[in-house]
This record gives structure tokens, sequence and C-alpha cells, in this order.
């Protein structure tokens, strides 16, 4: 019997010290954000949104570029050098109206499970060739007239280098050159009080219609957010593509002051944001 009442005992002792331990909130040791504020847009304004593309895909000139000069948008291009070369002088006029031109890497490096990633694949990547590819883009996007990126997003959303117990980030080789990274197929829109501007959320604005992207749009004007889209041709249908009918509905609807959103490229908001936002790290 009394075996019996020390286990019951010890059982009620360890259910009551667990469910202190649950109903504590939870805290970090080392690091916590501390914000003296809620982050404030422009005057005006409920929401951000930039629009994106990537790998200079001809498209981008042929096709999409004449609708968003049209509706006065200037979006946010991370190109591949070789296919930039191909439509220079769309790309410099781009330039001059407002686009951002940002960097892709030199090779477009991604993982090996891709079949066409074999030759350049991060696998066998340490972070001293990443660190070539990110810096020698830059060069050559200068040299062939468009400036310096000050933005960079990651070949298909992917940030390590290596394999297995040698796997290592590059994001820090990001903070470091560029005001901002973009991720592409994230989960969510961006927090500007939260969001680490070398590797913000992009999300895909490929193959989906308006009514899809103005779910997201009524997210971040609710809560105040950050929407990156990220797609890469711009065109009528296939894979890979942003859709024309979709653009000239959100263009639109991006543009009327009702609906109180800033349409920038992405350095136009970051910069703003790292600007503005009032936070503290312990």
């Amino acid at each position: 019997m009394k075996q019996y009442f020390l286990a019951t005992l010890f059982i009620f002792t360890l259910i009551s010290s667990c469910q202190q331990r649950i109903d504590q909130p939870a805290t970090s040791a080392k690091t916590s954000f501390h914000f003296d504020s809620s982050f404030v847009w422009p005057e005006g304004i409920k929401a951000a949104v930039s629009l994106s593309f990537d790998d200079a895909r001809f498209s981008q000139i042929d096709t999409g570029m004449a609708i968003l000069d049209s509706f006065d948008v200037q979006a946010s291009f991370y190109v591949s050098i070789w296919s930039a070369k191909q439509r220079l002088d769309g790309w410099k006029n781009a330039l001059k109206n407002g686009h951002e031109i940002g960097n892709h890497s030199l090779h477009h490096p991604c993982t090996a499970n891709f079949d066409w990633s074999r030759e350049y694949f991060l696998e066998s990547m340490d972070l001293e060739t990443m660190k070539y590819e990110i810096e020698e883009a830059n060069v050559q996007i200068g040299d062939i007239g468009l400036g310096l990126p000050q933005t960079f997003a990651y070949p298909c959303g992917q940030k390590f280098v290596g394999q297995g117990n040698a796997t290592a980030s590059y994001v820090p080789l990001v903070a470091e050159g560029f005001l901002a990274g973009r991720g592409w197929q994230d989960e969510a829109p961006n927090n500007p009080m939260f969001c680490d501007m070398a590797q913000l959320m992009g999300m895909s604005s490929d193959a989906k219609d308006f009514n899809e992207i103005k779910t997201l749009l009524d997210q971040v004007i609710t809560q105040g957010g950050w929407l990156i889209l990220a797609g890469h041709e711009i065109g009528m249908q296939g894979p890979q593509t942003t859709r024309v009918q979709m653009l000239k509905e959100l263009l639109p609807y991006l543009k009327d002051p009702a609906n109180a959103i800033w349409v920038a490229p992405i350095k136009t908001i970051a910069s703003y944001i790292s600007d503005h936002r009032q936070t503290k790290l312990n």
C-alpha cells in the first residue's frame, strides 16, 4: 500500500510540474524581439506589394514590360547574365523606367535533384564558391550596363550549399552584400516588423488568377504586411508563367488609391522598412 501511495504521489507531482510548464509563456534564454511601436507605412498606405521576376526570360521584355509600363508599375527583375544579353537594349530601357535589376547569381545553382542543374549544383559547392557566384554576377551585370544590384534572389529559393554535415547557409553572404534577399515558393507575406531582409518571403505569381492573388492582398491589407510576388515567364499560358490576364486585373487594383497599397520594387520597400521599423535584439 505504501509503495502504491508513493507511486501515485510521484505521478501527480510529475503531471502538476508538466502543467505548470505548459501554462508558462515561452521565452528565449538568449534572444527576443522587443518592438518600440507598431510599424507605420507612409501616410495613406495600408500595405505594400512588390512584383518580381527571375532569370531575364525573353517574355519579360517581349510581353511583360509594356504591360507594367502602361500602368506605371515598377518591378524587380533578377537577371541571368546570358539571357539578359539577348535583350540588353530592353533591359537598359527597363532600368531607365525605374525597374530594379537584381542579382540572381552567375550560374543559377540549384539542387542536383533537378536534372538541368547537374553542372552547377548546390550540394557540390562551398561558401567560397557561392561568394564568387554572387560577386562575379554583380561585376558582369555592371559590365553590361545594368548597374550594381542592391538586392538578390535565391535561385530556386534554395539557401544552402554542401550536403549532410557539411551543409552551410549562404544567407550571411547575402546579408553582407545586399540590402535584401528574396526567396521563392514561401508560405506567407512578410511582416515588416519581423521580416529578415536577407531572406524575405517570396510567393509565386505563376499560374495564378487574380482571385488567388486577391486573397493574399486582402490578407496583407488587413495585417499591414508586405506581399512579394515572384514569377518567371509572362504570357497567356504555360509552365512557370505569370498570366497576362492576371496582371491586367492586378495592376489597376494595386494602383487604385482606394486600396491604399504601395507598389514598388523590392529595394524601395526594403529600404523604407529598414529605415522606419523600431526593433531591438537582446
